[in-house]
């Protein structure tokens, strides 16, 4: 007899929402995963990847800077109900620890691995506020995997960032210095989390660690039906530049023309984030061969675009005119910043396959599609 899992609503202490739900069943056949952070826009669509091939997922997210309309729109492009057992979802601050705890103990299967992208993840505000981000994405972290250890999960993806490197120069390798020249409260999270979980696999021989090092996740997946929605004001270019194709904002504002770039404005290096979520399914594969130890990965594509290519790329893939001006450099900014991508290449057999214009065609589908992001119904 199959049964319905029942709907359970109960109180969390939290600073964003209160209400947590989930369904109290799963499968016992697929693996399950623990994604913290899967309700915002790289976990959505590693999520959505992670369904696809076979695994069961627990999401943890406060929803700070998320949307439950994602999940649900993830469960029918992975073509499953909108009451499937094979997504949970838990309403929980990862600086709970009891309502983390409580995740841990409804799990029906054990959690195989954990894909942590829960944190504070805006630079500017990082400035402004250090001890918001060094409390929120420390303290989670600290709870979250002694909980992990507690529970016998052990083993995780952690989502680090290039803001590690700092200062140093391109293109970057996984040996390039890093925790030098790391002009923000944000960057130096991820840089002493990456130290931390590295003492971590160091005390405990049981522990498998890959730090994964994105570079600028960019785009939406081809149906335009999830995507990058962020509140207020975007800190990124490509939020921004699809913002004003779109009408929502005036003009773009360009930090700096007279950097030594070919057009003068800085080069970052853009991945769709389609292919960063694959980039977290081989290493979630990877943990299952080299289960312990601390690994690190490039997740770029090893090309660097600037401001003004991507102006143009979104130009010719939304058809709008976008407006900009020239502003002066932002403090803390570097001229150029892109990935040597060969050791994800040849260890993880994962490389970036989607290009520039198929970047800005999925990211102009979304955003034209859900103007105001996931609040246009």
């Amino acid at each position: 007899t199959h049964l319905e899992p029942p709907f359970i609503i109960s109180l969390r202490g939290s600073s964003c929402s209160s209400i947590s739900y989930h369904h109290n069943m799963s499968s016992l056949t697929n693996p399950n995963v623990l994604v913290t952070g899967g309700a915002g826009y790289i976990g959505s669509h590693t999520v959505l990847k992670l369904l696809e091939n076979g695994y069961d997922v627990t999401i943890i997210d406060n929803l700070c800077n998320s949307s439950e309309t994602s999940m649900e729109r993830v469960l029918k492009l992975a073509g499953l109900p909108s009451d499937s057992s094979r997504l949970t979802f838990h309403n929980v601050d990862i600086c709970d620890r009891n309502g983390m705890e409580e995740v841990f103990k409804a799990a029906t299967a054990p959690f195989k691995a954990c894909i942590h992208f829960a944190g504070l993840k805006a630079v500017g505000e990082s400035v402004k506020l250090p001890l918001k981000y060094y409390h929120n994405n420390l303290t989670g972290t600290f709870f979250l995997v002694e909980l992990m250890q507690q529970y016998g999960c052990k083993k995780i993806v952690f989502s680090s960032s290039a803001t590690v490197y700092g200062t140093a120069a391109s293109p970057l390798t996984e040996s390039s210095q890093v925790g030098v020249g790391v002009t923000n409260p944000y960057g130096r999270t991820k840089y002493f989390l990456e130290e931390i979980l590295r003492d971590t696999t160091a005390s405990d021989p049981d522990f498998g660690v890959i730090l994964l090092r994105y570079f600028n996740p960019v785009g939406a997946h081809e149906s335009g039906t999830i995507g990058e929605d962020p509140q207020g004001i975007p800190n990124n270019l490509m939020p921004y530049v699809q913002q004003v194709a779109v009408g929502r904002r005036d003009k773009l504002t360009v930090h700096g023309d007279d950097y030594d770039t070919p057009d003068g404005t800085g080069v970052r290096d853009y991945i769709h984030v389609v292919d960063l979520a694959a980039g977290h399914l081989a290493a979630l594969r990877k943990l299952d061969i080299v289960s312990t130890g601390c690994n690190v990965y490039n997740l770029g594509t090893g090309n660097g675009y600037s401001v003004l290519d991507m102006v143009k790329a979104m130009r010719t893939a939304s058809g709008s005119e976008i407006p900009y001006v020239v502003g002066p450099r932002r403090e803390g900014d570097l001229g150029s910043c892109y990935a040597n991508p060969k050791k994800a290449r040849e260890e993880l057999g994962w490389e970036a396959e989607l290009g520039i214009e198929r970047m800005c065609a999925d990211a102009w589908r979304w955003q034209s599609n859900n103007p105001t992001g996931y609040k246009t119904e």
